[in-house]
């Protein structure tokens, strides 16, 4: 067996694709929706992407086993709330479990939506879903961008990368 084929091996496969994706840097962002009893609802993500430029998508992928997939995966609408640096302690309380992930404050209802939105993120996108498609163990939620608001310039984007929160630094060279 060539160490490619032992490398793919199923035993092996989901363990080797985990280390693979841990070197893939990816911007944070904490998923807030209402649930149908109109209760803030919200997890953190480090797969939040833009998917097409006409139309205009946003995708969230939430796993099949996360306590929000059904809000998200129901709700008429959803925030993409962009952290920076300064938020490493909501993106550990947005993903812990059995905690109040909204204790502490910094989050409003979107004004005309009522979706939560925290108001000192770098980028602040209010999306309506637009589709729902399954991914494996995980939903992947399609959004139309329906507005966006930006945060202050110079907050630094909090990343996920090798299993933990970085921060982008620019380079000068």
């Amino acid at each position: 067996m060539t160490a490619v084929e032992e490398k793919t091996r199923p035993e092996f496969a989901a363990q080797t694709f985990r280390d693979a994706m841990a070197l893939l840097a990816a911007p944070v962002s904490v998923v807030t929706a209402l649930d149908p009893d109109g209760r803030r609802r919200g997890f953190t993500a480090s797969s939040v992407v833009s998917v097409s430029l006409d139309p205009p998508l946003i995708m969230a992928g939430v796993a099949l086993t996360s306590s929000c997939h059904a809000t998200l995966t129901t709700a008429p609408e959803f925030v993409v709330n962009v952290l920076g640096e300064q938020h490493r302690h909501l993106a550990r309380r947005f993903a812990a479990q059995d905690v109040d992930r909204f204790a502490g404050g910094g989050f409003a209802p979107w004004e005309g939506s009522g979706t939560p939105c925290l108001t000192d993120a770098a980028l602040l996108v209010r999306c309506r879903t637009a589709r729902i498609v399954r991914a494996g163990d995980h939903d992947l939620v399609l959004g139309t961008p329906v507005e966006f608001r930006h945060g202050p310039e110079a907050t630094a984007p909090l990343l996920w990368y090798r299993r933990g929160f970085h921060t982008a630094r620019e380079h000068r060279g």
